[in-house]
């Protein structure tokens, strides 16, 4: 299972990220632009995610996308770390977030 340190050690992994304290728990940033939360329980972490894209998410796999309905009217999901079937997803949804908010000069060079 994974926790909240390998989701902060891919974030900083990618370039320009930087890890920034936010509504008492860590995000992270691309080039100045939100692209990761973890949330204070530390099961779950959110990602940039198009609404339609989010909906299609959900419907898929409710165990293990969600949204709160706090957050029903953004562009981000929540995933439960506990759900995630390997390192490589865990991986990919976390680039996928970032290559979101990144500018392009930066996923260009970036090679993940």
């Amino acid at each position: 299972m994974f926790d909240a340190d390998d989701v902060q050690r891919i974030a900083l992994s990618l370039p320009d990220t930087r890890e920034k304290e936010r509504w008492g728990h860590p995000t992270f940033d691309v080039a100045g632009k939100m692209f990761l939360t973890i949330p204070d329980d530390q099961t779950s972490f959110a990602v940039r995610c198009p609404r339609f894209d989010r909906v299609e998410l959900i419907a898929a796999e409710p165990h293990k996308f969600w949204v709160p309905p706090h957050e029903a009217a953004s562009a981000w999901v929540r995933v439960r770390l506990g759900a995630l079937e390997d390192a490589d997803e865990l991986h990919d949804i976390i680039v996928d977030s970032w290559r979101q908010a990144a500018p392009s000069r930066l996923i260009d060079s970036d090679g993940s």
